[in-house]
């Protein structure tokens, strides 16, 4: 079997005044990620209608690089830096069909 790598749909939603403080955050992102190994697409997207959601939509080689990926030290950054600012956040591990 073929390996089609491992799409990622995370979903994050920020509190309302949050908004500009999540966005940065998650911006600062997206550099590190694209030099990762493994790291095919890595794009942020904003809600149209409210802006407190947003949306990564990832593909990565394999599982494993995308593990790798979460343990890194940008994303741990991240997490410290919005700390309560975050509502809800979710995350789909998908493949591609």
């Amino acid at each position: 079997m073929m390996n089609k790598g491992l799409t990622i749909v995370a979903r994050i939603e920020a509190n309302p005044d949050q908004v500009e403080l999540v966005r940065s955050e998650l911006l600062k992102l997206i550099e590190p990620t694209r030099k990762e190994r493994g790291c095919i697409q890595y794009d942020l997207h904003q809600d149209n209608e409210n802006s407190a959601v947003f949306l990564f939509y990832e593909v990565w080689q394999s599982r494993e690089l995308w593990q790798q990926h979460m343990s890194n030290s940008h994303l741990a950054e991240y997490m410290k830096a919005t700390d309560g600012a975050v509502v809800a956040f979710n995350l789909n591990e998908m493949t591609k069909i």
